[in-house]
């Protein structure tokens, strides 16, 4: 009759093993590189997609309400180079002659940068959803983090319903990620940066862009 001690000891050990090489498979998934959601820019692109991006911003701002410079239309490329710019600094932004801070911050603010350091932002717009990706460094190494979902407003705040998530090349359901994601957004210092400037109706991706309407 086997030796049920010796059993059991038999048994922890494959187990043993095999979470440890499924831990390790999942290590190298999350620290995987994913397809990048839009095509990279060169630096004369990105500069004068960001560029393109203050002047909608500005020409929306001083429009007439009802008038047909009262919704603006952003591309991808101008909302990820506005991104990647402002994530660059001061000095970026001033040498891409967008000194002027009348644009909306699209990226996040220096305490959360300090605490995350995000190098990197793509973004992608398709159909009424945008897929984004940020290169995140955690502990010395590069992490991406994708997510797509649908953008939106609602009394006067910008909304967002993620519908896929993603670190690395491993794919988190979004059912164990939105109830914790929505609760931060709720939180009242997170709520006030989704606050919309007072002149904006609302937004909403639609046919590929990122549309912002003016209040009338």
């Amino acid at each position: 009759m086997p030796d049920k001690p010796n059993l059991f000891v038999s048994f922890y050990k494959v187990f043993r093993w095999v979470v440890l090489v499924v831990a390790i498979l999942l290590i190298f998934m999350m620290l995987g590189k994913p397809p990048r959601p839009s095509l990279p820019m060169s630096k004369e692109d990105a500069k004068q997609q960001a560029q393109s991006y203050e002047q909608k911003w500005d020409q929306l701002a001083l429009s007439a309400p009802g008038t047909e410079g009262a919704k603006a239309h952003f591309t991808s490329d101008e909302i990820t180079a506005g991104i990647n710019q402002q994530l660059a600094g001061p000095a970026s932004a001033a040498a891409n002659g967008a000194g002027q801070p009348k644009a909306p911050e699209l990226a996040p603010d220096s305490q959360v940068a300090e605490d995350t350091p995000v190098r990197n932002v793509d973004v992608d717009f398709h159909g009424n959803e945008f897929t984004g990706q940020a290169t995140v460094n955690v502990h010395g190494k590069d992490v991406f983090v994708t997510i797509s979902g649908r953008l939106g407003s609602k009394d006067g705040y910008a909304t967002f319903e993620p519908t896929s998530f993603k670190i690395g090349d491993l794919t988190i359901p979004v059912s164990l990620v939105n109830d914790a994601l929505q609760k931060k957004l709720a939180e009242p210092e997170n709520r006030e940066k989704l606050k919309l400037p007072e002149f904006v109706q609302g937004l909403r991706i639609e046919n590929g862009e990122l549309v912002v309407e003016k209040k009338n």
